[in-house]
């Protein structure tokens, strides 16, 4: 069994600003980031034993003719991708707090490691599928090795998807849901051989139907490509939809769409994207983000710079400038608490928001600090993530992803 799990929880910081002698627990008050998390999910793919009723023909393995490519993702410095350590400057007493570090860049490094998981579960499944000679256009049933269900494959030559076209596709439905409304997709890949290039969707609701860690329509799409044709030796997109139960209201700042493009070249890593949060609130009543970002690194030197906004979710803008100037994180953060509490001081508000400020800066340990740099070494990191944009966030609002039918 392939199996994927993963969990985090960015905790809030109850802050409580002095404010003409009162203390105002923000927190309690005004819904800051308590509870704030990326929505932990479970994906099990039944692969490892996947072709119980297979024809006799493609028992044997045939490795050294198969057309799966073996590569499907882009490694990312661990400074991006580690748990957090350090939480950035820390004041001694409590009217002097100031904004926790890893909750302004925590969530960075789970999304950046949820899109590496997912172009990993991409491969490891056409790891466990090429061990069954995919060498050739074909077809076949099989039972689900986790629920039980009948599945078809098909592999084919010739093949077009969004436009594109490739070498081979490779479609599994659920054989008993093929008249659904979602055509009963598991999984389809799009590939070309050499240079490879090819798009992966996967449906986990209909690849294992026992498993109920992730909702019925949560959808993968992954991207990858080694052609160079876009700048890099080797680039993943990963998109991720229907992840927010709507019946569930419980989590305010739950995500529902994700979509993250990492490109390589040599040890430099650049990466953006945003996630979508429909019901985030911070200190006032304005309801609806992205978390927008960029970021790049090295993966020898463990090295990376990355900086954040907060647009709203309707923002349709692809400028640079707007996502992550006008919308940066601080400066959200200071507008909304500016207007609900109007007579408090610039030099209090600094301090509060100190580890807010652009660009945020990482090492083998995870987030070091905000705003100043730690030093030279990051200079040709600060300055790449110039030249990066985040998604519209409106596109990531309304993301979809949907088979080929």
């Amino acid at each position: 069994m392939i199996f994927f799990q993963f969990r985090h929880r960015v905790k809030c910081y109850i802050c409580v600003i002095g404010l003409n002698n009162e203390k105002i627990e923000l927190s309690q008050n005004y819904k800051t980031m308590k509870n704030l998390r990326i929505l932990a999910f479970t994906l099990f793919a039944g692969l490892s034993m996947l072709f119980i009723s297979c024809d006799d023909e493609i028992q044997t393995p045939i490795q050294e003719e198969n057309l799966l490519p073996t590569r499907f993702t882009v490694d990312v410095p661990t400074a991006l991708t580690t748990a957090q350590s350090g939480s950035g400057r820390v004041a001694t007493t409590f009217e002097m707090q100031e904004m926790d570090g890893n909750d302004i860049y925590g969530l960075l490094r789970v999304y950046i490691l949820v899109g590496k998981e997912a172009g990993e579960i991409v491969e490891d499944v056409m790891t466990a599928i090429s061990l069954y000679g995919i060498d050739r256009p074909m077809t076949m049933t099989y039972s689900g090795d986790e629920d039980g269900r009948t599945k078809n494959l098909e592999v084919v030559e010739g093949a077009t998807y969004d436009g594109v076209s490739y070498q081979y596709a490779l479609t599994i439905t659920d054989a008993d849901s093929e008249g659904n409304a979602d055509g009963g997709f598991a999984m389809q890949i799009f590939w070309d051989r050499s240079p490879v290039k090819g798009v992966a969707l996967l449906n986990p609701y209909n690849i294992n139907r026992d498993d109920r860690s992730v909702l019925d329509n949560t959808l993968f799409r992954i991207d990858y490509d080694e052609t160079g044709e876009n700048g890099y030796q080797a680039s993943m997109e990963v998109s991720i939809t229907g992840l927010l139960d709507e019946n569930d209201s419980s989590d305010q700042f739950a995500l529902d769409n994700l979509k993250m493009f990492v490109g390589k070249t040599d040890d430099g890593v650049d990466i953006y994207g945003n996630s979508n949060h429909p019901m985030a609130k911070f200190f006032n009543d304005d309801t609806g983000f992205n978390w927008a970002f960029v970021a790049a690194g090295n993966k020898s030197e463990d090295l990376a710079v990355a900086e954040v906004g907060l647009p709203p979710s309707t923002l349709n803008s692809d400028l640079r400038a707007v996502i992550l100037g006008d919308y940066a994180i601080k400066t959200v953060f200071e507008d909304q608490i500016r207007e609900e509490f109007p007579n408090i001081s610039q030099a209090l508000l600094d301090q509060y928001l100190a580890n807010t400020e652009a660009p945020g800066y990482f090492d083998s340990t995870g987030f070091i600090q905000g705003g100043e740099s730690p030093g030279s070494q990051f200079d040709v990191y600060e300055n790449r993530i110039q030249d990066l944009t985040p998604f519209n966030p409106l596109m990531i609002a309304n993301l979809e992803i949907t088979f080929n039918q």
